[in-house]
């Protein structure tokens, strides 16, 4: 092995003065050009978990202007696809491989789940056109309608669970949209207050959520309990604690604890417990968990865990940067968990929504250079038609996709 020590001997000892003049000219340029793309590269803080966690390369920052057009096509995407009577999505579309979606339960869970993150997107999306706001008044409408009678679908078939959670998220953006309308608000907090107590019903039995019950089929969930699905649901909580609606923490904290049961000491996550006696399979590797753990570390950050840092998040989002294509290889395929690492596509959009939320828990200072790199990503995989899919789902996957990169590039935008 070469070592510094050696390199300066052999300089030195160079037999003409011109050789050693060239050698040590070219090692200072590298050294400059090597310290200008360490520079590049770092956010104002450059602290780590895990410093030998690969980085991401330089880019090409999106410009505001490019961000704000594919918001707005986004939202025109939307407005276009909105049914009738206020919702997004439905069981159309099918083909000769779909998921288990036992009808018409299951599809009253994604029918849920996808007009909440339609809600999200185009309330984040600060359009302030009369007809974005006409569209979340009908979208309003049917979930107040249609979300007191989301049940599962069938005991195995736990879907509604993304419906309760997502739901929620939407509603708290809702009561901060109606903030001078006290009446209005709370109408929106009782709903939200009896999805809560739904997502208490189907709490699976040792703590936490999960979206099939396999096992014994019971009246609370025996299913084991899934890292992500826990994790989607924490952070739809942490949202209605924040605008003023009751959330029991005992359910909060056997959800932690769920979490803390698959977390890894690299912070990756068991896609769920019934894997904890295989944790290097390659769905709980970081590889196979780069969306996954968007979610878990933000979800584990709102509700305190002291030991889930900025440091840990910065990691993490380095390597959804870095190791992009572990995810995007998956996308739009149409079996679950066919990809590498048993990547399935409906975590694309879904992981890169979740490292927006980590960011925007970062200090103000450090936001930018991850924004840049989360904006990029998305930004060039904009469909022709305004939307962004990554898994076919019926007629749902367009209005999804489109909701969680609305929410996504919305706090991508310079000051958030």
């Amino acid at each position: 092995m070469i070592t510094p020590a050696r390199w300066f001997w052999w300089i030195g000892s160079a037999p003409r003065p011109r050789l050693r003049g060239h050698v040590v000219a070219f090692l200072l340029l590298l050294l400059l050009a090597l310290s200008a793309r360490a520079g590049d590269s770092q956010p104002a803080s450059p602290e780590r978990f895990d410093p030998d966690a690969p980085r991401p390369a330089e880019i090409a920052p999106p410009s505001a202007e490019e961000i704000d057009e594919a918001i707005r096509r986004g939202v025109d995407f939307l407005l276009a696809r909105q049914n009738p009577g206020g919702s997004w999505g439905s069981a159309r579309n099918t083909k000769d491989l779909n998921i288990y979606a036992p009808a018409p339960g299951s599809h009253h869970a994604f029918r849920a789940a996808v007009t909440s993150l339609c809600v999200c997107g185009l309330i984040d999306s600060g359009d302030p056109r009369p007809e974005v706001a006409q569209a979340i008044d009908r979208a309003e409408a049917w979930m107040a309608e249609h979300l007191p009678t989301l049940r599962r679908a069938q005991p195995d078939a736990i879907y509604n669970t993304w419906g309760h959670a997502y739901s929620l998220q939407a509603m708290a953006r809702l009561c901060r949209r109606h903030a001078d309308e006290p009446e209005r608000q709370a109408k929106i907090k009782a709903l939200m207050a009896r999805q809560i107590e739904l997502l208490g019903r189907y709490e699976c039995i040792q703590g936490g959520w999960c979206y099939y019950d396999m096992e014994a089929e019971t009246k609370q969930p025996s299913g084991p309990t899934m890292s992500f699905v826990t994790a989607t649901v924490l952070v739809a909580l942490a949202e209605a604690r924040d605008v003023g609606v009751d959330v029991p923490r005992p359910m909060v904290d056997r959800a932690m604890a769920s979490i803390l049961r698959q977390r890894k000491p690299d912070f990756t996550y068991l896609y769920g417990e019934y894997l904890k006696m295989r944790p290097m399979r390659e769905i709980n590797r970081s590889t196979g968990g780069l969306g996954r753990s968007q979610a878990c570390n933000l979800a584990m950050y709102l509700w305190q865990d002291k030991d889930t840092t900025h440091a840990v998040m910065r990691t993490w989002l380095d390597r959804l940067f870095a190791r992009n294509l572990w995810l995007d290889i998956g996308r739009k395929r149409p079996i679950p968990h066919e990809s590498w690492a048993q990547v399935a596509g409906y975590f694309y959009y879904y992981g890169h929504y979740y490292a927006a939320g980590c960011i925007e828990q970062l200090d103000q200072s450090e936001r930018p250079y991850f924004q840049r790199h989360l904006a990029h990503i998305l930004l060039r995989l904009q469909e022709k038609d305004g939307s962004w899919w990554d898994y076919p789902l019926y007629d749902y996957h367009q209005q999804y996709g489109t909701g969680f990169a609305l929410m996504t590039l919305a706090r991508c935008r310079e000051g958030k």
